[in-house]
């Protein structure tokens, strides 16, 4: 009988395209794969350390896997082992631990500590030592070594069928005052170029239309091995069956004229840029040891709107950093207006421990972090309208995702260039298939109605 194996994944884009790797190593090995509700003999979790409150997430939902079936074997893998690892060695409920840089092995692993115990139940029966000796159950190595290989993991087809999300960079060398990420996931290493193109063609001979490119640091695409993220950007755009290239979350440093106009002159690339932001408050910025001031973050955008008609900017924005006072919110919300963005992540600062934020001074009370939230929220969601409703009227074209009913009517959702939301009334299924049309109006607060040519 085949074994069934679950898998849940915590946390980013990353860990996304890393859970969706592991699932096809597992497919590819024989398992069969099931819900995480359901009764696996194998359950692997790929865990996330962002936050503290990630760590109990993580934490929760591999002691899910265990009270689900007490006689699986419970895989820990990711950023939470990473950065903990003592305690998960401590934790019952885990049976397997792999670090990031390891996960490429998980089968390997796995049959190992699977030898193992039937070995044991053969030897000792019911008496049968189910703790595997140390380095059959702890997979963490030292990643903070600037020389360390990248991880290669592949994809065939993603879990989303239309839009396929491609790990091309890991690693960050920025030691923001609030991140654990560079203790989580080591120095910046990149996929050779090469490898990207050979599985963004064979996504395209799935069907795949559209690819982000993403990573932990996607800016540092390339450092260690003479290539950059430009040149990722133009191989990809040659790929036959790739009509779309969208680009995961930016560092306004790489946004320079150069930059810009390469990329306005290729027709793929998708004018939607997320930049990442986190204050708009020159104060704020140097206690988060970031790498910009307001003033330049503001000519970067700029410039992408100098090249782009009405290009989608989109970023991330921390309430209540250490220290905020009064003065220095009311300077982000200004510089917010200012700058006008599509869409923006508005996150309260949450104490991670093991960062230099954690043991700051002057920490901001949950209440008043609440109290700003909500006024940069209402702000986002104005400007989100505001953007959106500048394409009523105007022409477009939809990658068209899933089906939708609304008031009794069937329609066919996706998103335009831009990432805006948009609705064709059809039976029919349109799943996968671009189509043109004028955008008519709102249909819900989020989505626009868009007549076909």
């Amino acid at each position: 009988m085949r074994k069934r194996a679950a898998l849940h994944n915590l946390g980013c884009k990353v860990n996304s395209y890393e859970t969706e790797a592991m699932q096809q190593m597992l497919e590819n090995a024989g398992y069969e794969i099931v819900p995480f509700t359901e009764c696996a003999d194998i359950y692997v979790i790929n865990t996330c350390s962002v936050t503290n409150m990630a760590d109990r997430k993580s934490r929760q939902m591999l002691h899910k896997a265990k009270k689900e079936n007490p006689d699986s074997i419970v895989v820990a893998a990711g950023c939470y082992v990473q950065t903990s690892p003592e305690q998960a060695s401590e934790d019952e409920a885990i049976d397997i631990i792999i670090g990031n840089n390891r996960k490429h092995e998980l089968i390997e692993i796995l049959d190992r500590y699977l030898c193992q115990r039937e070995k044991e139940k053969v030897e000792y029966g019911d008496r049968a030592n189910q703790e595997s000796s140390r380095d059959l159950r702890f997979h963490i190595k030292d990643i903070s070594n600037p020389e360390e290989a990248y991880e290669e993991m592949y994809l065939e087809q993603t879990a989303e069928h239309t839009r396929a999300f491609l790990k091309v960079q890991d690693g960050c060398n920025q030691f923001c005052s609030y991140c654990i990420i560079p203790y989580a996931r080591g120095r910046v290493r990149s996929r050779k170029a090469k490898e990207v193109v050979k599985e963004v063609t064979a996504l395209a001979a799935n069907g795949y239309h559209e690819v982000v490119l993403t990573g932990i640091h996607l800016s540092s695409y390339g450092i260690g091995h003479g290539e950059n993220l430009l040149q990722l950007i133009r191989m990809v755009h040659e790929i036959d069956g790739i009509r779309r290239i969208r680009l995961g979350s930016l560092e306004p440093n790489i946004i320079t004229e150069e930059f810009v106009k390469a990329i306005a002159a290729l027709p793929k690339v998708c004018p939607h840029f997320h930049l990442s932001l986190q204050s708009g408050c020159d104060e704020t910025l140097k206690r988060m040891n970031r790498k910009y001031d307001t003033a330049s973050y503001a000519a970067k955008c700029e410039l992408l709107r100098t090249y782009y008609e009405h290009p989608a900017i989109t970023t991330d924005v921390i309430v209540g950093f250490p220290g905020e006072t009064e003065e220095e919110f009311l300077k982000t919300k200004e510089f917010l207006e200012k700058v006008c963005f599509y869409e923006m992540h508005i996150f309260k600062y949450s104490k991670r421990k093991g960062t230099k934020a954690a043991r700051m001074e002057h920490q901001i009370s949950e209440e008043v972090k609440t109290q700003r939230s909500g006024i940069l929220l209402e702000q986002e969601r104005k400007m989100s309208e505001e953007f959106r409703e500048y394409y009523i009227g105007k022409e477009t074209e939809a990658l068209l995702e899933e089906a939708f009913t609304y008031h009794g009517k069937n329609y066919f959702t996706g998103y335009t260039k831009e990432y805006v939301k948009v609705a064709i009334e059809t039976d029919e299924n349109l799943e996968n298939c671009f189509r043109k049309g004028k955008i008519a109006g709102k249909l819900t607060e989020e989505v626009y109605l868009m007549v076909e040519f």
